[in-house]
């Protein structure tokens, strides 16, 4: 049986972004004092999600979606999840609208 080392090393590679996503989460977010059901949500969504939805906006290379993540990390530093999401891509959205009509 062949080994490719190139898929080893991917395969790799991802389980410790994956898992380094989780822990800095823990990191940015220990103190601070979260809800039963912020914990709960934050339990069964793996960071790796989260990251998959917001790391295309660092590349998209669109204003849009910078002021979006703009508006997403203010929302986050003042509301809880929820609202922050709807806040972030009710956002982007409303800007991908207006901005690139």
């Amino acid at each position: 049986m062949t080994m490719h080392w190139i898929s080893v090393l991917t395969i790799l590679g991802m389980a410790l972004i994956t898992y380094l996503t989780r822990l800095l989460g823990y990191l940015f977010l220990r103190g601070k004092n979260l809800s039963e059901r912020t914990i709960f949500f934050m339990d069964i969504l793996p960071g790796c999600v989260l990251i998959s939805v917001i790391a295309p906006a660092f590349s998209s290379g669109k204003i849009p979606d910078y002021i979006g993540l703009i508006v997403t990390i203010a929302a986050a530093m003042r509301f809880s999840l929820l609202p922050t999401m709807f806040l972030g891509v009710g956002s982007t959205g409303l800007l991908r609208y207006l901005l690139t009509s």
